[in-house]
C-alpha cells in the first residue's frame, strides 16, 4: 500500500485595490421656513445618522452670576417636552434606538442625536419636541443642578481639570467669562431655578439662529418631508446678532503651582492664547504642533518619555476657544503631561531645551513628512462614522468656517513645508511668554522649579 501524495488548494491571496480618492464630503446647505439652517450630507451605507443641533446661545450670553445656566439647559433639553415626562422621553428615544446628548461651550449649545435611519423621523420629531417645548420642570432642573454640584469637587480633586481651571483664570483677566469655569462654579450653579433656565432659553434659543446637520445614508428618505414634520415645526422670533467682545490674554511667562502637599506626581499645562482657524497660519501651526507634542513620535515624546523616562507621554495640541473671522476668536496653544514628583524640574528644563532647539534648528524634513502621513493620511478612518462627520460640519458652523474648509485644510497641510511648519511652531510656543501650571507637592517642586528661571513662581492652595 502506497501513501497518496496529499495536497491542499489555497485560497488566493487577498490583493488590495486601487486607492480611491478621497475628499471631505462637502454638504448641501439650504434654509427651512422657520429660519432653520439645515445642512445635510449623503453617506452611502451609513445606516446610523448623525444630527448635530447647533444653537447659538453662547457661554459670555449668561447672565452675570449664572454661570453654568447654559449647560443646566442643554442637559434639561432631554428631561421632558410639554407632552412627555422625562421618563417617558427617554423611553421613546431607547425605542428608536437613539441616543441624545448635549452640552455647552464658549461657541454656543450643541445637541447630537444619533439613530438608525430606519427610525430618523420619530427621533427628529423627539428632537423637535424637546426644541420647541422643553419642560423645564423644577424637579428636573432641581436635580440636574443638585447633580452638577457633586460634579464641582470630583473635578477639583482631578489634577488636569484643576491645572486646566487654574490656567485659564491665569490666562484672561476676571471680568472674561473665558476665566471661569465653563460650566460654572459652586457659588454661580446654586442660584439657578427652572425659571432663569426658561428665561435664558427664551432669549437665546430659536430656529432662525440655529443650524441643524444630518449625516448618514439618506437614499431612501425624504429628507425635505421629514424636517418639514418635524424641526420645520419648529417655531421662534426673529433675533439681532450678538457682538462679541475681543479675546485679551495675558502670557507674559511665569508659573503657578497649585499646591497639593504629598502628591507624588506633578501635572503640567503650558499654556498661551493664538490665532484660530480663520488666521493664514492655522494650517502650519496644527503641522508644527503635531511634530512638537502630536503623537509618540513627537520631540517632546522622544526626548522626555524615550530617552528620560519622565513620563508617559506629553502632548502639545492646539484647541479652538471661540472663532470669528473678524479677528475676535481665540485659540489654547497647550502642551500637557505628568511627572513623578521628583522629575517635575529636570522634566521642566528638558522641555524647554526641546523649545529652544525648535527655534534654534528647527524641525527635519522626516518629522514633517511623518506628520502629513498622520494627519492627512488617516483622514479616511477618522471620518468612517457618520458621527464624525456631522461633529465636523458642526464645528464648521459655529467656528464661522466654509462648509469646505476641513477638505481646504488638509489639502493646504499637504502643501505646507517642514520651514514654514517651523516657523509657526516657533511663534506658538516662545520660550518667555508661557504660563505655567504645575499641580503638585509645592514643598517639593517649588525650589527646582524656581531654579530654572522660566518666569517668576506662585503657589496657590489646591
Amino acid at each position: 500500500m502506497t501513501d497518496a501524495a496529499v495536497t491542499m488548494d489555497f485560497h488566493p491571496q487577498p490583493q488590495p485595490g486601487t486607492a480611491k480618492p478621497w475628499a471631505f464630503p462637502a454638504p448641501d446647505r439650504g434654509t427651512l421656513p422657520n429660519g432653520l439652517t439645515v445642512l445635510r450630507c449623503h453617506r452611502p451605507g451609513q445606516q446610523v445618522v448623525a444630527v448635530e443641533i447647533f444653537l447659538n446661545a453662547p457661554l459670555d450670553a449668561e447672565p452675570e452670576g449664572l454661570d453654568g445656566i447654559a449647560t443646566i439647559m442643554a442637559r434639561a433639553f432631554s428631561e421632558g417636552t410639554d407632552k412627555l415626562s422625562a421618563e417617558e422621553f427617554a423611553a421613546e428615544l431607547e425605542r428608536c434606538g437613539a441616543t441624545l446628548d448635549a452640552h455647552a461651550d464658549h461657541p454656543g449649545v450643541r445637541l447630537s442625536l444619533e439613530v438608525p435611519v430606519s427610525r430618523l423621523h420619530k427621533a427628529l420629531g423627539l428632537l423637535a419636541e424637546a426644541l420647541r417645548a422643553p419642560a423645564f420642570a423644577d424637579s428636573e432642573v432641581e436635580r440636574l443642578v443638585r447633580n452638577r454640584l457633586d460634579e464641582i469637587p470630583h473635578e477639583t480633586a482631578n489634577p488636569a481639570r484643576r491645572a486646566a481651571k487654574e490656567l485659564y483664570k491665569q490666562l484672561f483677566p476676571a471680568d472674561s467669562r473665558m476665566s471661569r469655569p465653563r460650566q460654572g462654579s459652586e457659588e454661580t450653579v446654586e442660584r439657578i431655578d427652572a425659571a432663569i433656565v426658561r428665561a435664558f432659553y427664551d432669549d437665546h434659543v430659536r430656529p432662525a439662529t440655529s443650524t441643524a446637520v444630518i449625516v448618514g445614508d439618506l437614499s431612501g428618505t425624504d429628507v425635505d418631508a421629514v424636517l418639514a414634520d418635524t424641526l420645520g415645526a419648529w417655531t421662534g422670533e426673529a433675533a439681532g446678532t450678538r457682538s462679541m467682545p475681543p479675546v485679551n490674554a495675558d502670557d507674559t511667562g511665569r508659573v503657578v503651582i497649585v499646591d497639593r502637599p504629598g502628591a507624588v506626581q506633578t501635572q503640567l499645562l503650558i499654556g498661551r492664547i493664538g490665532p484660530d482657524r480663520h488666521d493664514r497660519v492655522w494650517p502650519a501651526q496644527v503641522l508644527g504642533t503635531y511634530c512638537l507634542g502630536g503623537t509618540l513620535t513627537s520631540r517632546l515624546d522622544r526626548v522626555l518619555r524615550e530617552e528620560k523616562g519622565y513620563t508617559y507621554g506629553v502632548r502639545a495640541f492646539t484647541q479652538v476657544l471661540r472663532s470669528a473671522p473678524d479677528g475676535t476668536g481665540a485659540a489654547m496653544l497647550a502642551i500637557s503631561g505628568s511627572v513623578d514628583t521628583a522629575s517635575t524640574g529636570p522634566a521642566l528644563d528638558d522641555l524647554w531645551k526641546v523649545l529652544r532647539t525648535l527655534a534654534s534648528e528647527g524641525l527635519t524634513d522626516a518629522e514633517r513628512d511623518v506628520a502629513v502621513q498622520n494627519l492627512v493620511g488617516v483622514a479616511p478612518l477618522k471620518y468612517e462614522t457618520a458621527a464624525a462627520v456631522a461633529g465636523t460640519l458642526a464645528d464648521q458652523v459655529e467656528q464661522h468656517l466654509s462648509d469646505d474648509f476641513q477638505g481646504q485644510l488638509y489639502a493646504r497641510l499637504a502643501e505646507t513645508g517642514t520651514v514654514e511648519a517651523t516657523a509657526a511652531v516657533v511663534s506658538a510656543f516662545p520660550v518667555d511668554r508661557l504660563v505655567t501650571v504645575l499641580v503638585g507637592d509645592a514643598s517639593q517642586i517649588e525650589e527646582p522649579v524656581r531654579a530654572l528661571g522660566i518666569g517668576e513662581v506662585t503657589v496657590v492652595n489646591g
